[in-house]
């Protein structure tokens, strides 16, 4: 079957950034795949969602490689292209975030796990699948491109995310891949970001960073690194492939 409708692949969409861009692809008729390691959140997500659209929900750690081949099954299994994939789920590390040399060695593992080599591995395993004109963004962080203190272990790994997906994006010039900053986001993991303080003066993923991904998804930018609210506006909008 060829499908009419383009289809999003978002991990880390129970709550948050990779929720509210779910439920605004889903109000524009996109099918999703959906991910979060919490089943129970994720399925409340997914009930959410189907109120727009066709969704489907696999709950897993990113970092299970079965887990990730599930995605590749399940494309199979419907026959469905994937117009875009958004490699939203990460974790912070441990909160309050220590100095490098007293980060537990083992926490560095699973944050770059999650942060960088997770996200590769899932474009690895469902790059069959990709439309040809396919988007790819992957979610930096303003501690990707700037040095804080007590934010090493984080940002270190959005850096090597960045260059990451700055080099597939030269290697695979045909697809859109962008490494994109959503800026400050009154979210759980800002809140662990910085814990006890009030974060109520922060946008919320809805108001700055969804539109701005949404600018990305649509506007036939150059490949590259983007930050919300930054991203320059194209008179011509790219229309979303759905071969």
């Amino acid at each position: 079957m060829t499908t009419t409708t383009p289809t999003a692949l978002i991990t880390g969409a129970s709550k948050g950034f990779g929720l509210a861009l779910a439920e605004a692809l889903a109000q524009r008729g996109w099918k999703l795949i959906i991910n979060a390691r919490n089943a129970e959140a994720l399925l409340k997500a997914q009930r959410r969602l189907e109120e727009f659209t066709e969704v489907v929900a696999i709950s897993g750690d990113v970092r299970d490689e079965i887990h990730l081949l599930q995605f590749a099954e399940k494309l199979e299994q419907l026959n469905w292209k994937l117009n875009l994939i958004v490699n939203n789920a990460s974790t912070l590390g441990i909160s309050p975030q220590p100095t490098l040399l007293e980060y537990p060695i083992d926490t560095i593992h699973q944050i770059f796990h999650t942060n960088v080599i997770a996200p590769l591995s899932l474009i690895q395993k469902v790059k069959s699948f990709l439309a040809s004109d396919a988007t790819i963004i992957n979610l930096s962080s303003d501690a990707a491109a700037h040095h804080y203190e007590n934010w090493g272990g984080y940002g270190a790994s959005k850096a090597a995310l960045d260059h990451l997906s700055l080099t597939l994006g030269k290697e695979y010039p045909e697809w859109n891949i962008y490494a994109f900053d959503p800026g400050d986001m009154r979210t759980d993991m800002h809140q662990a970001a910085f814990p006890g303080e009030d974060i109520s003066d922060r946008p919320l993923p809805k108001e700055v960073a969804v539109p701005s991904a949404l600018q990305l998804i649509y506007g036939g930018h150059d490949n590259g690194r983007y930050v919300a609210g930054k991203i320059p506006y194209l008179s011509s909008i790219k229309n979303v492939s759905v071969s």
